[in-house]
């Protein structure tokens, strides 16, 4: 399968909105409401400072996406990457779409020359585990906490 990686456009909102809402019915049994995700992804695209969103094609078709925020960390002077909102459709799973991805991140970070590259995973998740694992990423010693400040949607 011929793996294409592009920035995402405007053109592509509604179809990174619908994967989002997949993902988080997926891993989190969580509805969001849709016009708030959509004005979410609508502000990441306007926006380079919010985020970035990349999509990936095969066939002309978008099979999945991702998107990066970033962190300032100054313990290495540098932003750390976040990879968020990682969503393959399941016709393309284990077809090598978030390496693709993953690796288009990973030289787009090394280029802006951010300190690190991290991401959120679901403590039941083994198979993305063994999937971030094998693309060189390494499970931390740290916890996440959160608190939601009164905002519509819910989750994280």
């Amino acid at each position: 399968m011929q793996i294409t990686i592009r920035d995402a456009s405007p053109a592509d909102a509604e179809m990174i909105a619908d994967f989002n809402a997949r993902l988080a019915l997926e891993t989190e049994d969580l509805r969001l409401d849709p016009a708030t995700l959509r004005r979410g992804v609508d502000k990441v695209l306007a926006d380079p400072s919010k985020g970035r969103y990349w999509v990936a094609e095969t066939g002309g078709r978008v099979v999945g996406c991702t998107m990066v925020t970033y962190e300032w960390s100054d313990w290495r002077d540098a932003n750390l990457w976040w990879i968020q909102s990682v969503y393959v459709h399941p016709d393309a799973r284990r077809r090598g779409v978030f390496r693709a991805l993953y690796a288009h991140v990973r030289s787009a970070a090394l280029a802006a020359g951010a300190g690190g590259i991290r991401l959120y995973v679901e403590r039941e998740n083994t198979t993305a585990q063994g999937t971030y694992t094998s693309l060189g990423m390494m499970m931390t010693p740290y916890r996440v906490m959160s608190e939601m400040l009164g905002r519509e949607g819910g989750g994280d």
